[in-house]
């Protein structure tokens, strides 16, 4: 059981038997088993037929559909949330200044400990590049926050890591066609950008899954402002991946050639553009750099051959396996991020004390 992406311009996915199929503009081919499927996630004008999304609802498929910068556009989900008990107790604990605190404050834990993780990696990894500097400013920022009294306060530590970790993630792209500026989205400004916006929308709507399987309400988090439309819990409990999961692979799909320069492409951005518009679903506005204006403006995308890479990418790494502290033996991403939801969901029924964030080791 995995995830099939159908990311191209133009297509049509009809029924054939009890599968799909679907065939590109260019006339290629795909043959869709959906007892092998989990998900499917559509980019593009793909049209389906009225067979399809019935063949799809009857197998109940999560289905995502995304503008080509990552922008949801709608879902299909089968597993509505219930238990109306767990969704009461969330709600609770939103009024509960203690319980928010210790929530965000190891949100912010795992994610800064992973960053400072990535960054000794770097460090080690060759003489040229020092960010020791770096990576002691990012220790004690990290302290700071084991003692932060305020959400508020963790937030502008969390915001102060990311800045620092950023300075030191340039380092780790090697190709002089690579360019990384600094996080920026909506759009992204340059390539390196362009694929971690990739990579973290396909980490939320992973980590959504899992919450919504839970039966929690995805939009009620405590790091994260709460806002309308705001998947505050999904942004709250991806964190601790960013830097194992997405900016790692970020920089290997760059160094090791997977990604060259041709499966990228300028594209204007505009409000009024359905497949570039000036937004992007994700988080993190603390530490990217956001472009307000209603005239059209140039970003760069993924081509669709450059985000099939990336996506391909994406699911090896998530069943690629690592050591699981809290079971004691090595487990997949896939089944680490169920755990960890899981767990948290045990924390607000009061069945855990405290929520563990996943941290690299």
């Amino acid at each position: 059981m995995g995830t099939v992406y159908i990311l191209s311009d133009h297509g049509k996915l009809a029924k054939q038997n009890d599968a799909l199929m679907f065939v590109s503009g260019s006339g290629e081919t795909r043959k869709i088993f959906l007892h092998r499927t989990d998900r499917i996630i559509i980019a593009g004008n793909i049209e389906i037929t009225g067979s399809a999304l019935r063949l799809i609802m009857r197998n109940q498929i999560d289905t995502i559909f995304l503008s080509a910068n990552g922008k949801f556009n709608g879902k299909l989900e089968f597993e509505e949330g219930k238990n109306v008990f767990l969704r009461k107790r969330q709600y609770e604990s939103l009024k509960e200044p203690d319980f928010g605190l210790k929530i965000a404050r190891s949100i912010a834990i795992g994610k800064i400990s992973n960053q400072i993780s990535f960054m000794q990696r770097i460090n080690r990894k060759s003489n040229r590049i020092n960010v020791e500097s770096t990576i002691e400013q990012s220790k004690r920022n990290l302290a700071a926050v084991e003692i932060a009294k305020s959400i508020e306060s963790i937030r502008g530590h969390e915001g102060l890591g990311s800045k620092l970790y950023f300075s030191a993630f340039r380092l780790n792209i090697n190709p002089e066609w690579a360019i990384f500026k600094g996080r920026s989205m909506n759009p992204p400004r340059d390539n390196v950008n362009a694929v971690m916006s990739f990579l973290y929308t396909l980490l939320m709507y992973r980590v959504d899954s899992f919450i919504e399987m839970e039966g929690l309400d995805p939009y009620a988090g405590y790091l994260h402002t709460l806002e309308y439309g705001k998947r505050s819990l999904t942004f709250d409990l991806m964190e601790e991946y960013r830097a194992s999961i997405c900016d790692t692979l970020a920089c290997a799909l760059f160094n090791l050639g997977i990604l060259t320069a041709s499966d990228f492409e300028i594209v204007d951005f505009s409000v009024t553009s359905d497949d570039a518009p000036l937004h992007q679903a994700e988080a993190d506005q603390s530490e990217t750099e956001q472009i307000e204006t209603s005239e059209a403006i140039k970003g760069i995308l993924l081509s669709k051959v450059g985000a099939k890479k990336v996506a391909e990418k994406f699911e090896e790494k998530m069943e690629s396996v690592i050591f699981y502290p809290p079971e004691n033996q090595r487990m997949s991403y896939q089944k680490i991020i169920a755990n960890q939801v899981h767990r948290f969901r045990r924390v607000l029924q009061n069945e855990e004390a405290e929520y563990k964030p996943f941290i690299i080791r």
